[in-house]
């Protein structure tokens, strides 16, 4: 990519859009008295029930004291429960309780309404185009973690 306008703006840009998004994710959410790291925790565990925390704390890139006092304040409302594991009882397995399904409903909608803010006036094939040069974009910085520091991460062809 030639250096230009983009080099100089881009990283502010993304890390300026990711905090106002996660601003106003916060906001929403509190509409339905919960936090946008608790909904973080919800929606992973209800898309892989059964997650040790230690596993979840690393996905969420969470220190795991600070993903225990989530998991204390969802438990204490009833939406997720530990189990303990079979093979280690040191290990405590994350589980949505049935009260969890109505109110993921509700932020599963919620989402569909920032999504929706974030993209206003942006048509959809543009907004699919962008994400997946957003996933493009990912999968490249996924790469150049992959690398050893010092080297360049290889740049294969483009084509398209």
């Amino acid at each position: 990519m030639p250096r230009g306008s983009a080099d100089a703006s881009f990283l502010f840009t993304l890390g300026e859009l990711h905090r106002l998004v996660r601003l106003y994710a916060d906001r929403q959410a509190a509409r339905y008295g919960i936090t946008r790291a608790q909904w973080a925790v919800l929606a992973r565990i209800e898309r892989s029930e059964g997650l040790k925390q230690t596993e979840l704390a690393e996905q969420l890139e969470m220190q795991p004291i600070t993903l225990t006092r989530l998991i204390d304040k969802l438990s204490d409302h009833g939406w997720i429960e530990r189990r303990g594991d079979d093979s280690d009882r040191r290990v405590n397995r994350l589980y949505l309780r049935k009260a969890a399904r109505p109110l993921l409903g509700k932020l599963s909608g919620l989402r569909s309404e920032i999504t929706a803010t974030a993209l206003d006036g942006i048509n959809p094939s543009d907004a699919h185009r962008l994400l997946a040069q957003l996933e493009s974009i990912k999968e490249n910085v996924r790469n150049a973690i992959q690398v050893p520091p010092g080297e360049s991460p290889k740049k294969e062809p483009r084509y398209g």
